[in-house]
């Protein structure tokens, strides 16, 4: 069983108001007993003619009855005034010193509060930030102004951080691009070479076969590069952001699989319309790759008070509840093959979250009851 989180604010407060509360009792009970000490102390009195009315008593014959001069009563009604004194001005000066260290205590509390969200601020902004940052949007800075001291070191150490990540990230983006583009050329040179071979009507049957089996291999491999460049893209955060209707970009995406079933619903958004039509092209293409003889593609746009979805459903084989995050994974499929195939290059969902998150989404895949999927995209 956790224990109840409790924030460092609410700590700072209470050690603040502790701490008023503990000087107060102190200072309460020095000043208490300075007042009792000096209130205690015997006063130095001389009254006339009480020494010798003292002197002149004499014990009577009945011992149990003395008589006391005026002065003697006098001096005891004195004492006695001066005790009920003492004790007034000690309850007193008790109850309110009590009443005041209350009231302090209480304003000690408040002052707390407000100082300790004063210091707090700075780390609730890095937390804000180190929030909102993902792989794509580790431009973004802290910036923390003020002065020079503790937690603005933390801040620019932790924007030294970001910048060493942002440098990191994108040098493996240029990286995976440039080899994508480098490597575009000698596979379309192939193909080229490949296809004017295979028009020579006297090329013998088996040199025929290799060369289509090897011009297959070749759109696979140039496939493969395709998807490399475009994951590579997808994963920056769009630069500039145009209001779009998934709707529509998902209607023009259905072209290239007409046998889709479609229920398309007003889903407006903001990003990159290329990039978000290749996303649910891509949806589409996985749908119609791993189905099964039902044939099942079923594609909804809608939009609700968190954002617009796009789903995409699809019959095929039974997919493992525990598998299904797997396949987002680059070259990952569901049967653990993670070479080139006919089927794809395994990045189809790959691409698909990676555009998602660009545009500060999700996208979530569950098993479908009877074999397939359901992937939902939320903007």
């Amino acid at each position: 069983m956790t224990s109840r989180r409790v924030s460092v604010r609410l700590r700072l407060t209470l050690v603040y108001g502790s701490l008023f509360f503990g000087v107060g009792v102190v200072l309460v009970g020095v000043n208490y007993l300075f007042v009792q000490d000096v209130l205690s102390r015997p006063a130095k009195m001389t009254v006339q003619g009480v020494p010798e009315a003292l002197a002149a008593l004499k014990p009577s014959a009945q011992p149990s009855v003395v008589m006391l001069p005026k002065d003697t009563l006098f001096l005891r009604a004195v004492s006695d005034a001066r005790s009920q004194y003492r004790e007034d001005v000690m309850g007193s000066m008790l109850q309110w010193s009590l009443l005041a260290v209350a009231v302090v205590g209480v304003a000690g509390l408040a002052i707390g509060w407000i100082v300790a969200r004063r210091a707090m601020a700075p780390l609730q902004t890095m937390t804000e930030a180190a929030r909102r940052l993902s792989e794509s949007t580790l431009h973004e800075r802290i910036a923390l102004g003020g002065p020079r001291d503790e937690i603005r070191d933390l801040a620019d150490t932790f924007d030294s951080m970001l910048e060493r990540l942002s440098r990191a990230f994108d040098s493996q983006r240029r990286f995976v691009a440039n080899a994508s583009h480098e490597l575009r050329t000698p596979l379309a040179i192939n193909r080229a070479l490949l296809q004017v071979s295979m028009t020579d009507p006297e090329l013998p049957r088996q040199v025929r076969t290799v060369g289509t089996e090897l011009l297959n291999a070749n759109a696979r491999q140039e496939r493969l590069i395709e998807g490399l460049l475009l994951l590579a893209q997808s994963e920056r955060e769009p630069a500039e952001r145009l209001p779009v209707d998934l709707a529509e970009l998902a209607a023009s995406a259905m072209t290239s699989v007409p046998e889709t079933t479609a229920d398309l619903r007003p889903a407006p958004a903001e990003g990159d319309p290329v990039l978000l039509e290749r996303m649910i092209g891509n949806l589409l293409d996985n749908a119609v790759k791993y189905n099964d003889e039902r044939a099942l593609v079923v594609l909804r746009t809608r939009s609700d008070r968190w954002g617009s979805v796009v789903t995409v459903e699809n019959t095929g084989r039974v997919v493992p509840s525990g598998r299904v995050e797997d396949l987002f994974e680059p070259f990952r499929r569901l049967d653990h093959d993670r070479t080139g195939s006919a089927g794809g290059a395994g990045l189809g969902l790959s691409i698909v979250r990676a555009i998602a998150q660009a545009h500060r989404g999700s996208a979530e895949a569950r098993p479908r009851p009877g074999g397939g999927l359901v992937v939902t995209v939320r903007l």
